[in-house]
């Protein structure tokens, strides 16, 4: 590193060193998996010292802690940001798959390969971020406005949640448009709630004699 470099690198504040180290490390993880990752790979990829990264993190696992966390935090907040803005259930669903997919056209699965990895993913705190929360706060939507009983509306919802995901990953693995790939994801997800209102729910029914 020129001497420039390291100047200018000295002149940030705490709090942006610690973005550049998870920046460094979400770079990484994107590109290689988490496997491969260590403190050394992190500092040469951030052009500073394994020691400087030390400073804000004990290990590699405490680390990728936060990085998860960060990335949840971002993506979760834009998600329910996308969900309060909807006049619509359509524009509901679209804001929240949009935010989706284009994190994943930026950032890869990144996120999903951190969940993979338990070291990472189970021993942070279990009410950060937790799934339950989401689905049920999509479940009530379904809920009220597809008159489906909430027990039923959550296994929906929960069920629609790996859609997106599923399209994130054909998106990396394919050349696909994004719109259209957007328009089919928001299409799978209305037309299987739509399929429980009036399919499954009417053959749930009590017979009428």
């Amino acid at each position: 590193m020129t001497d420039a470099k390291l100047k200018n690198k000295r002149r940030f504040s705490p709090a942006v060193r610690r973005s550049m180290i998870l920046d460094a490390a979400a770079d990484l993880v994107e590109k290689e998996g988490i496997s491969q990752i260590s403190m050394e790979r992190i500092a040469k990829h951030a052009e500073i010292s394994k020691s400087l990264i030390y400073k804000y993190f004990d290990n590699v696992a405490e680390l990728l802690r936060e990085l998860l966390t960060r990335e949840l935090e971002e993506l979760r907040n834009l998600q329910f940001a996308a969900a309060d803005a909807a006049d619509t259930f359509e524009q509901l669903v679209r804001g929240v798959t949009n935010v989706y997919l284009n994190n994943v056209a930026q950032k890869g699965l990144l996120i999903e390969r951190l969940q993979s990895d338990p070291a990472i993913s189970k021993s942070m705190n279990p009410r950060l971020f937790n799934r339950d929360v989401a689905v049920e706060y999509f479940a009530n939507i379904v809920h009220k406005n597809f008159d489906i009983p909430l027990p039923t509306a959550r296994a929906v919802t929960d069920l629609s949640f790996g859609v997106p995901v599923s399209a994130g990953s054909f998106l990396l693995r394919n050349s696909v448009d994004q719109q259209e790939l957007e328009d089919m994801t928001v299409a799978m997800i209305i037309g299987s709630i739509n399929g429980i209102r009036d399919d499954f729910m009417v053959r749930k029914r009590k017979l009428k004699h």
